[in-house]
């Protein structure tokens, strides 16, 4: 009987819990969904761990959870608010753009900075379908985590109402070497070796592929490389 009691409790929290977890989404904003800065996210972590433990233990009371509900909710707007009004207090409650990519070459020094590797831009570049890194002009990880991307003025998107007749060729390069590491089967797919690679490397000054960070090879066969160690600093203004 009493089992019977303590699931009929879980029930009715259930069906109480849910609405109102949706008018308290609704009314925090999109941000919280969309965005998702570092004080939302933990919003976001606090709300399921109040409702994960009223819902899942009968013998918690059902109203307080329901009061730091709302408490929460108010707080997150309160201090979105805050954020709104002084621009110290907002840079000090979420992460400031990190630049990744500056003149098609890696920012190393940034992305060890934030832990993220080789594989994870390209992916995210890819996402943004771009597929040579020769055409970006500068990206940047937001605080969201998310890869904004300013293309080379020459690669930029054109307006059909821009062109009479063109025909675009399609621009994709392949990534021959890796954190020095040689992509053999990439080069094999283009019909290339190795030796070949090790020459053009040559042709740039270039001797112990160890000094590599990223190399990729365009359709012309043209080799686009970002060395472990630029000899120059790369940046860009960034407004946060």
């Amino acid at each position: 009987m009493e089992l019977f009691i303590d699931l009929l409790k879980v029930l009715f929290r259930i069906i109480t819990i849910l609405p109102l977890m949706l008018i308290v989404t609704l009314f925090m904003g999109k941000r919280s969904i969309g965005e998702l800065p570092v004080f939302d996210f933990l919003v976001i972590l606090t709300l399921g761990s109040v409702v994960g433990a009223d819902i899942a233990d009968p013998n918690v009371h059902h109203l307080p959870t329901v009061g730091a509900i709302i408490a929460i909710a108010l707080l997150q707007k309160l201090i979105a608010w805050w954020k709104i009004k002084n621009h110290k207090v907002g840079r000090l409650l979420s992460f400031e753009p990190t630049l990744v990519i500056y003149e098609g070459q890696f920012h190393i020094k940034n992305m060890h900075k934030i832990s993220y590797s080789i594989d994870n831009i390209l992916q995210m570049l890819r996402e943004k379908n771009v597929f040579c890194m020769e055409d970006v002009h500068f990206a940047l990880i937001e605080a969201n985590g998310e890869l904004s991307v300013k293309l080379k003025p020459e690669k930029e998107p054109v307006k059909l109402e821009h062109v009479q007749s063109a025909h675009p060729k399609t621009s994709i390069e392949y990534t021959v070497i890796m954190d020095g590491r040689i992509q053999s089967k990439a080069l094999e797919l283009l019909g290339l070796d190795e030796a070949w690679l090790r020459e053009e490397l040559l042709k740039k000054e270039i001797v112990n592929t160890q000094d590599v960070f990223y190399a990729a090879i365009n359709e012309e066969r043209r080799l686009h490389i970002t060395l472990r160690t630029p000899g120059y600093t790369q940046s860009v203004p960034i407004f946060h």
